[in-house]
This record gives structure tokens, C-alpha cells and sequence, in this order.
């Protein structure tokens, strides 16, 4: 394997879309934009179990500030916030609506966020409906797709590695005697 090819930590190796759909779907400057001006955000498919990724990005986000509302049609409340069965079911304004359901199941709930004058739909990784994204981008709304939230704050926030991944080999941070 070459190394020096810089393919090894290439971060495009973690997505399917072409160059021109990265361009449309996965701006670092609307990416951003959006981190910086959100301030709610509903996590439709939010697991009440800790152990799953949809659970383990809110509780991040939640503790980064955002205000997280679950969107999960068998729950009461996670994380301690309330949960509702859909995005239409929200009392109140939604920023970023930040999915981990199937792709199936994306078009309706693109087509709530656009309902609710969500500002973003934002596909978690693997999770890739272009036609979707297409919609929200011409009902007004930024789309953000194949990428996961989480990774993304802390890409742009200095907590993680440009890679994605928390590496801990450099901080100014003093070790904990």
C-alpha cells in the first residue's frame, strides 16, 4: 500500500457520493453555518437504548447545547426531553431535523421538515435519498447528506481530528497527574 498517496486518511473515503454530489450535499461551509446558527435540533429515530449511534450523537449534541427534541413514535421522553411520535407533532421551531431512519422512510420526513420550515434535513452517514435532498433544496431548506452531525461539530469545533476521529495525540491540554 502506498502511504505517501495521502488515500489513507483521505476524508472522501467516507462517503458514497460522487465529487459533484459531495459539492451539493456536504459543504463545509453550509455545514458550518448550520452548527453555528442551530439551536434545536429534532433527531427523528432517536433510540432510547445508549448503547445505539442515534443515541450516542444526541447525548454529544446535548451536551454540546442544542436543544435535542426525539422524534420516536414508542417513547415518552429520552435524554430527558420530551419525545413525539413526528416532526408535525413539535410545538416549536426546528432548526436542523437530523435523520437516522432508513432511506425509505426519508421522503416523509423530508416532506414533514418542509411542512414544519425546518432549516435543514441533515441524512446521517449511510443514509443517502438524493431525490430527498433535491426537495428540501428546493423547498428553501439546506441539505446535508451521508455525513454524521456529531462528527461534523466536532470536526469544525477542534475536538476531533479532521479525519473524524478523536486521536488524542495532540492538545494543550496538561495530562491529569
Amino acid at each position: 500500500m502506498d502511504l505517501g498517496s495521502g488515500a489513507v486518511c483521505d476524508i472522501r473515503m467516507n462517503t458514497r457520493l460522487t465529487p459533484e454530489q459531495r459539492a451539493k450535499y456536504q459543504d463545509s461551509q453550509v455545514i458550518r453555518e448550520l452548527l453555528a446558527h442551530a439551536k434545536t435540533i429534532a433527531v427523528v429515530g432517536l433510540s432510547t437504548e445508549k448503547t445505539k449511534a442515534s443515541n450516542m450523537v444526541a447525548s454529544y449534541l446535548q451536551d454540546e447545547g442544542y436543544r435535542i427534541i426525539p422524534v420516536n413514535p414508542r417513547a415518552e421522553e429520552i435524554l430527558g426531553e420530551k419525545a413525539y411520535p413526528d416532526l408535525s407533532s413539535i410545538p416549536e421551531k426546528v432548526d436542523i431535523v437530523d435523520i437516522f431512519r432508513p432511506a425509505s422512510e426519508v421522503p416523509g420526513i423530508v416532506d414533514e421538515a418542509i411542512k414544519i420550515c425546518a432549516k435543514a434535513v441533515w441524512m446521517q452517514l449511510r443514509i443517502i435519498d438524493l431525490p430527498s435532498a433535491d426537495k428540501a433544496l428546493q423547498a428553501g431548506l439546506k441539505a446535508i447528506v451521508d455525513r454524521c452531525i456529531k462528527m461534523e461539530h466536532g470536526r469544525y469545533c477542534g475536538a476531533l481530528h479532521w479525519a473524524g476521529m478523536n486521536t488524542e495525540v495532540v492538545t494543550a491540554r496538561r495530562r491529569a497527574s
